[in-house]
């Protein structure tokens, strides 16, 4: 998805249905969130939303974000030891790439995930309400950076 304008539209509708305030703080956040591929962390968010919004505090990125996650319009990634990270685009569970080098997150195309969903919850009888599955591994732009013994000894 090239920009985030389609979403940012679905949501604006969505908080109209709902009857909730569509702030430009809101708004700011939110396109913040539809436009970026990276998974931003609130602190990141901030900084891009204060740049527009000087009094934008921290506390509504925060509130915001919370907010948007109770209408399933944004997906929390959570990490322990590190900052939770976003994501608006794709506002479901989904699998995520992850380098533990420079922490960047990528959503891969995982066809086979709804078939094996779909199979665990048949074969232990579970009714399945979210799930996440993330592979922890080096990005190619961090392989690239390594230097040729270390990348050789793994």
């Amino acid at each position: 998805m090239p920009s985030g304008a389609p979403r940012l539209d679905k949501v604006i509708r969505k908080l109209r249905d709902l009857g909730f305030r569509i702030t430009p703080q809101r708004l700011a956040i939110f396109e913040v969130l539809s436009r970026r591929e990276d998974h931003p962390g609130a602190e990141q968010i901030y900084s891009e939303v204060k740049q527009n919004f000087p009094t934008t505090s921290i506390a509504t990125i925060y509130k915001t974000l919370a907010f948007l996650k109770s209408i399933g319009e944004v997906l929390e990634l959570e990490f322990s030891g590190d900052c939770n990270r976003y994501d608006g685009r794709i506002p479901h569970p989904h699998p995520h790439l992850i380098c533990i080098k420079c922490k960047k997150i990528v959503d891969p195309e995982l066809a086979s995930l709804a078939s094996m969903t779909e199979k665990l919850a048949r074969q232990s009888g579970y009714r399945l309400l979210s799930h996440r599955l993330d592979f922890y591994g080096i990005c190619p732009g961090c392989l690239k950076k390594e230097s040729p013994g270390e990348a050789e000894s793994r």
